[in-house]
């Protein structure tokens, strides 16, 4: 490692360390059983079935892993997964920086976003799985899944789900007011002013949150944005592009739209615009195939209201590109005791027929396999709530195959607040899309700067 790796790792470690602190990524709280135990393996959630075997440590936290371990803990005598739950989003992640810092505690393999990968990798926190005979399994999964964990020529994560974008919306209200479904931005802003008359804008079309980063980042890539160029076989250097055409494009859509009041600025996953939708004040919600599982699950929401799936509007309905928002991966971390196990377990605890239905049925998960998303089983599952419509078959599976991947910030953190600072100060009225993005532009390359990247 070169000193200026050293020293660019060092300082975004405790950069990213003190962020986390703070941060509220994902949504979910501290676990229990082994949470912030650190990865030991005699202090698992889990029963271990096989005694006097390999024992390989896991942080995770989706609703199925209990139930998944397990079943791969039956099915394996060779090997054992000893799972602890560290908490989801920022908590884990928090836990995971100062396991690296501290050069101990860290699991062997570990639940990491796509979106969070590039942080933990600039840290030297994550094994280039290449080494350890991933290529044997890179096949079973979608070609953007393996793009998102892929860095230059290395892979660095075992793709788990993904979170394939669509328009959830109220297919009672477009009936009422007669408003055709929207299939492109230009027909979804006609469809805005429609519902506005209509309305005397009591119901919004949607709502542009300014802490939407997952969003945003869809919206972006759907534009043919690149924000962020970033390989680790160069991880000192780094191209920062976010004040192009594509972006302002973008920004300048939404901030229109917001100006005229034809959209919602409520912050994303806060009680006040889960109340909204479901209320009825919003028409859409351009959101991934997992957010079905909170719309089927408001409180008090709206008598009469019902809920239909679409497929995301686009820029160009002759060229439609597909975007993803969300999912997560298995990371083996550098601390890992054998890599190439750890490789091995994380590449096969969904490749089992019977753990992905668990992952499906239980965990909920759209997973990253099209064996799995291709198959009549997940294709033809009807979702009683939104009227036995067959989603996966009609608008995400094939969303997520067609979907090509992107590059993530190496400091995720500071970029997503100060979207949110910047995006913020713009719906105020302070700053025009393409000012905030000229401001998010500079901020990015300036931070970018200090903690020790060269700007190609």
């Amino acid at each position: 490692m070169t000193r200026k790796r050293v020293l660019l790792a060092a300082g975004m470690t405790t950069a990213l360390a003190a962020a986390l602190v703070g941060c509220s990524a994902g949504n979910g709280g501290s676990g229990s059983g082994g949470s912030g135990s650190g990865a030991s393996k005699t202090n698992c959630t889990n029963e271990i079935k096989v005694k006097d075997v390999p024992v390989v440590t896991y942080w995770g936290w989706l609703p199925d892993t209990a139930e998944t371990v397990d079943h791969f803990n039956e099915s394996n005598d060779d090997v054992q997964v000893c799972w602890s739950n560290a908490g989801q989003g920022g908590d884990a992640y928090t836990k995971l920086s100062t396991s690296l810092q501290s050069k101990s505690g860290a699991p062997d393999i570990v639940q990491v976003e796509y979106d969070w990968l590039n942080s933990f990798l600039i840290q030297g926190g994550l094994v280039d799985m290449t080494e350890y005979g991933i290529d044997e399994y890179t096949g079973n999964f979608t070609e953007g899944a393996l793009r998102d964990v892929s860095s230059g020529d290395g892979v660095y994560a075992v793709p788990v789900d993904l979170g394939p974008v669509g328009m959830w919306y109220r297919a009672d209200i477009f009936e009422e007011y007669g408003i055709a479904i929207p299939t492109t931005w230009d027909e979804y802003a006609a469809a805005a002013e429609a519902l506005d008359a209509a309305t005397g804008g009591d119901v919004k079309i949607g709502n542009f949150a300014p802490n939407g980063a997952g969003q945003h980042t869809a919206f972006l890539d759907q534009a043919g944005a690149v924000p962020f160029e970033f390989d680790n076989s160069n991880p000192t250097e780094i191209t920062i592009n976010h004040n192009d055409d594509a972006s302002k494009k973008v920004y300048e859509y939404w901030l229109d739209l917001v100006d005229r009041g034809l959209v919602g600025t409520d912050q994303a996953w806060t009680p006040e615009f889960t109340t909204a939708l479901g209320a009825g004040s919003y028409a859409t919600a351009v959101y991934p195939v997992w957010y079905s599982v909170h719309i089927s699950a408001f409180e008090n929401p709206e008598e009469g209201a019902v809920w239909r799936a679409a497929p995301i509007p686009q820029w160009d309905a002759a060229n439609p590109k597909q975007v993803n928002w969300g999912g997560s991966t298995l990371a083996v971390t550098t601390q890992a005791t054998e890599p190439e196990l750890a490789t091995k377990v994380a590449a096969e605890l969904y490749a089992n027929e019977d753990r992905q239905k668990l992952g499906v049925e239980v965990g909920g998960l759209f997973l990253a396999y099209p064996e799995m998303i291709e198959s009549d089983y997940f294709l033809d599952q009807e979702y009683e709530f939104f009227g036995n419509q067959q989603i996966n078959k009609e608008i995400f599976a094939q969303a997520a195959l067609d979907y090509e991947g992107v590059q993530f910030s190496p400091f995720s953190q500071f970029y997503y607040d100060e979207s949110q600072r910047l995006l913020s100060d713009a719906i105020a009225g302070n700053l025009t899309g393409s000012e905030a993005a000229d401001a998010l532009q500079e901020s990015l390359e300036t931070y970018a700067t200090e903690q020790g990247f060269t700007l190609n």
